[in-house]
């Protein structure tokens, strides 16, 4: 790891923090979450909630470093913390710019990336290209992370949407679509699996659909919403009383197995 130094307080737009260098490459650029926490106007606890709830999605010492584990306790006044901040809390990451990425992905929300691209173009690794009068490289990396973030977005969308539609075969082309999005090909999903609905697996096996949803929620066979799983998965379906579309829980083999096998039916 290089060598950690304060280089000041930077102001890039209406933004002010604590410039850092070192930590993730000579002279590479970093952040402290305390800083990033008040330029998102979030509580600082509440970002290393999001980091600590996703922390296999970042490399220590790649994208992130906490100084709690690497500085000595009597340098929190340089990095702009009092002694009661640095002793009471449990982390105080250090973000690189790829870091700081990832962290953005998490949030999702279009005000994190117009802040990004300001401080990318004038903070992180552009800065030097800036001073080195590399217009092009800047024109480069900027419209490389606008192309990344808006297939990303994009993906998302289609995936989705894949989880929400009744059609298999619909669903299996907008999979297909969010996964050229990511790696550039055309990857058609294997999915072509039997979907019951609860009134299909009550008729299977002799009860009520009502009865089919108690016995699929006591055993926790349902995904979160939007999702599946191998028991089955949400599909969004008009309700029987009004134009309104409802969330619907639809079974995979799996799922219905699952269910026979808590009614002692043997196939």
């Amino acid at each position: 790891m290089n060598e950690l130094k304060v280089i000041g307080r930077e102001h890039i737009g209406k933004y002010e923090f604590t410039g850092i260098e070192g930590g993730f490459g000579e002279n590479k650029k970093a952040m402290l979450v305390k800083d990033i926490a008040k330029i998102h106007e979030r509580p600082v606890f509440k970002i290393n909630e999001l980091i600590n709830n996703n922390i296999k999605r970042f490399k220590e010492g790649i994208d992130l470093i906490d100084l709690k584990h690497i500085l000595q306790k009597d340098v929190f006044s340089e990095y702009g913390f009092s002694k009661a901040q640095w002793g009471n809390a449990t982390n105080i990451y250090l973000l690189s710019e790829r870091g700081y990425s990832k962290l953005l992905k998490i949030l999702e929300d279009d005000k994190a990336w117009e802040i990004y691209d300001e401080l990318v173009d004038n903070y992180f690794n552009m800065r030097q290209a800036i001073k080195e009068n590399r217009p092009s490289l800047v024109a480069g990396k900027r419209l490389e992370i606008m192309e990344k973030n808006a297939s990303t977005r994009k993906a998302n969308l289609l995936f989705k949407i894949a989880q929400a539609t009744n059609s298999e075969s619909s669903s299996q082309s907008l999979l297909a679509q969010a996964a050229k999005e990511l790696t550039g090909e055309m990857t058609i999903p294997v999915m072509k699996r039997k979907e019951y609905s609860a009134s299909e697996v009550g008729k299977l096996v002799g009860k009520s659909a009502n009865m089919v949803g108690r016995i699929c929620n006591q055993l926790g066979l349902k995904a979160e919403q939007p999702g599946q799983n191998e028991y089955g998965r949400w599909s969004n379906s008009k309700s029987q009383h009004s134009d309104k579309e409802v969330p619907q829980w639809l079974y995979f083999d799996e799922g219905l197995n699952a269910v026979k096998k808590a009614l002692n039916i043997q196939d």
